[in-house]
């Protein structure tokens, strides 16, 4: 597999269009803080870490309405690639859906939202754009 992150967002994508409970993704540690910082901003309902053989998984409970059954991620774009990578300063942060959205960025201190990175006053690599 060329490109993980593309792989992770096209499961959720598809499990999401299939209207499924839990989604089981490959894990590694870049996906666990992506995992986490959609769990902290409310994308998903829950996630859990199963420690099976050498790499492990990630299962993601995605989070519906309960009245209209529309799920709280309407959509998961990849920014970066293998082949494009796109990096941002800090002064020239991403909005995404007029700052409704977060843009997650792999930083030198970590993975974080545009948000927090802007605060921390640094840039990094574009991975996605969630809303």
């Amino acid at each position: 597999m060329t490109d993980p992150i593309a792989d992770y967002l096209t499961r959720l994508r598809n499990a999401i269009q299939a209207k499924h409970r839990v989604v089981e993704i490959p894990a590694s540690n870049l996906k666990r803080d992506i995992t986490k910082i959609l769990f902290d901003k409310g994308y998903i309902l829950n996630y859990k870490f199963v420690e099976d053989g050498p790499q492990g998984s990630i299962m993601i409970a995605l989070k519906y309405d309960p009245v209209n059954k529309v799920n709280a991620i309407k959509k998961l774009i990849r920014i970066s690639s293998p082949g494009l990578r796109r990096y941002t300063g800090y002064k020239n942060m991403p909005r995404v859906l007029n700052g409704l959205g977060i843009a997650i960025l792999s930083t030198s201190k970590g993975v974080m939202t545009d948000k927090e990175a802007a605060v921390q006053k640094i840039g990094g690599e574009v991975l996605c754009y969630v809303y």
